[in-house]
């Protein structure tokens, strides 16, 4: 259950980061559409993701999904003249227990890659654009 719920997070955070890869071109939007990838807490454990993104202004918003868990992105933001990516989620986890995943990236060539983290778990992902 706990990888489960690692996976969902590495999707969302996967999902994430995809919108701040996007290329720096001036009235498009890098961000909006589906992504897909993966996402794990080291090179030998990886889960797949695919993430769906629309992009608001500043706000990202869209779902993020692995392993058949389907969850919302939260707090999510994108900055253009940075490509820096922003977003968070809260997947079911053990029990009743809701596990909040905090995911940063950057977008570069069409591919967001960065970290994601809860509790005391950590990890990378890389998502490309559909």
């Amino acid at each position: 259950m706990r990888r489960k719920i690692l996976t969902l997070f590495c999707i969302v955070a996967c999902m994430a980061l995809v919108p701040a890869f996007g290329q720096d071109n001036a009235g498009q939007d890098p961000i909006s559409g589906k992504w897909s990838g993966d996402w794990g807490p080291s090179r030998f454990d990886r889960n797949p993701v695919t993430v769906e993104f629309k992009l608001n202004g500043k706000t990202v918003t869209g779902t993020v999904n692995s392993e058949g868990k389907v969850v919302q992105v939260k707090n999510g933001s994108f900055d253009a003249k940075t490509n820096a990516f922003h977003m968070e989620a809260d997947a079911p986890g053990p029990g009743d227990r809701i596990v909040h995943f905090v995911i940063d990236g950057k977008l570069a060539n069409n591919a967001l890659t960065g970290s994601w983290n809860h509790d005391t778990r950590k990890g990378d992902f890389k998502i490309t654009k559909e």
